[in-house]
């Protein structure tokens, strides 16, 4: 069993035709990744450094990934003048046992730390002292030939490029959820789950909430189509001790359907488009909201580092309050949103329109650059501004915000691999903002900084072959 065994397979990211029309004609080049890297996140570069201890158990496999990041920020929590530079530390430590070949355990320890930030300010996904992050058990095998896998416990859940379930990697506290996963297939899968997300407390241990909430049905399909990797979803989340516009208390029923496509066209193009719509119920309240992202970009093979060009458009609907007995602020689930809408990372996917402009560049193997200028705006200026976490972070005024101007951004980042083993990631973000943050006490500009190392390790009886 591979250690990495309940890990997705990463898409590549695409561009839409939209925003990449606006690429070419703009004298100003900004970013996305390579062909075959995607230069920032979701993927983790580098390899696991393969290591040997011969008194280890054959049926047994150590890991660790040790990972600090140094950060700087100039108005921290919106603050004019809120400079502050900490550093992020984060330890993974797992244990993998193999009693029997169709059953395999999986035991995974976090202990993560924000040091250099009063306590008072550590964000939520920041600290997390010693605690369980996975453990389960897969029982796996082959009925009628085809793979099945069935994860019971506590475990990851991160499907395609995460937009609409990820771990948020990039957070010192990566999300997991307790449940059951049931994974079928291999090039052609679905993955059926019932879980519910765990909460972080960072002072005791770890738990979700009463109840599995959190349901669905992901499926991967790599080959009907040539060239062509389809993602169905269906997804359930519930809620209990909900209230209406109207002041009735009652529960939520929330199902999201749609899809996500990605794939390569001829002359160097490539692409991913990800839609779904989400109806249901919010106590005596209806619920119509929906998503969508199209990106869209162009390799230039014949240039030094083989540069690529990229556009993309995000858009999740908000609630323009034009009907009381209907919610229409899309729920952006369980996203990985880093560099979802700039590396300052301050907005989720929630009432936002965003046209973003790419360059990743390649210089050698073990080094990718990327550069990016995106344009955000709310999509309904009656609604809240909402943070990467889906919290409100401005309500709007009476009679809504005078406009749906949230600012710009430029990011320019850099990953460098040494040795195979060890990762380096460095980046600078600024938001310019615009008239929703400096007419309602938040139009202090943000600037964040960091430098990142991160370092993989596993240990068996032999010394297993090198892997990514």
């Amino acid at each position: 069993m591979k250690f990495n065994m309940f890990c997705n397979k990463i898409h590549l990211p695409a561009r839409s035709s939209i925003a990449l029309a606006i690429v070419i004609a703009s004298t100003g080049i900004h970013a996305f990744a390579q062909a075959t890297i995607y230069a920032d996140y979701p993927q983790k570069r580098g390899k696991i450094e393969p290591l040997q201890w011969s008194d280890l158990p054959s049926w047994m496999t150590l890991s660790m990934e040790l990972r600090g990041r140094t950060e700087g920020q100039t108005s921290f929590n919106y603050t004019q003048n809120g400079d502050r530079i900490y550093e992020l530390t984060r330890i993974y430590g797992a244990v993998e046992v193999r009693p029997t070949n169709f059953l395999t355990g999986y035991l995974q320890f976090i202990d993560t730390h924000a040091l250099g930030l009063p306590t008072h300010v550590v964000a939520a996904n920041m600290r997390d002292a010693f605690d369980l992050r996975q453990g389960y058990a897969d029982l796996h095998g082959r009925p009628g030939g085809v793979p099945v896998d069935l994860f019971a416990g506590r475990q990851e859940l991160k499907f395609g490029s995460e937009r609409i379930i990820g771990i948020s990697d990039w957070t010192n506290n990566s999300r997991t959820w307790d449940g059951f996963d049931a994974r079928i297939g291999d090039k052609n899968r679905v993955d059926l789950f019932s879980t519910s997300v765990v909460a972080v407390h960072p002072t005791s241990l770890d738990k979700h909430g009463a109840g599995l909430t959190f349901h669905g049905a992901y499926g991967s399909i790599s080959t009907w189509i040539p060239k062509v990797h389809l993602s169905p979803y269906v997804l359930v989340h519930t809620v209990r001790g909900v209230t209406s516009n109207q002041g009735v208390k009652g529960n939520e029923v929330e199902t999201t359907f749609g899809a996500e496509v990605e794939g390569t066209l001829p002359a160097n193009f490539d692409y991913e488009a990800n839609a779904s719509l989400q109806r249901g119920s919010y106590s005596n309240n209806s619920i119509h909201a929906g998503q969508n992202f199209d990106k869209l970009s162009y390799t230039i093979e014949k240039l030094p580092w083989e540069p690529r060009i990229g556009g993309e458009f995000d858009y999740a609907t908000g609630d323009g309050h034009t009907n009381a007995n209907r919610i229409s602020t899309y729920d952006q689930s369980y996203p990985s949103n880093h560099n979802a809408f700039g590396l300052v990372d301050l907005f989720g996917y929630q009432n936002i329109r965003q046209e973003r402009i790419n360059l990743d560049l390649g210089p050698t193997k073990s080094l990718s650059v990327l550069v990016q200028g995106g344009f955000l705006n709310l999509a309904q200026k009656n609604d809240a501004l909402y943070s990467s976490s889906a919290s409100v972070t401005l309500k709007p005024p009476t009679g809504g915000f005078a406009t749906d101007d949230i600012g710009q951004e430029f990011d320019a980042s850099a990953k460098y691999v040494f040795h195979d083993y060890i990762v380096a990631n460095i980046g600078v973000g600024h938001l310019f903002p615009g008239r929703v943050l400096l007419d309602n006490k938040h139009g202090a500009a943000e600037t964040i900084g960091y430098f990142s190392l991160t370092y993989r390790f596993r240990v068996d009886k032999q010394a297993p072959t090198k892997q990514k």
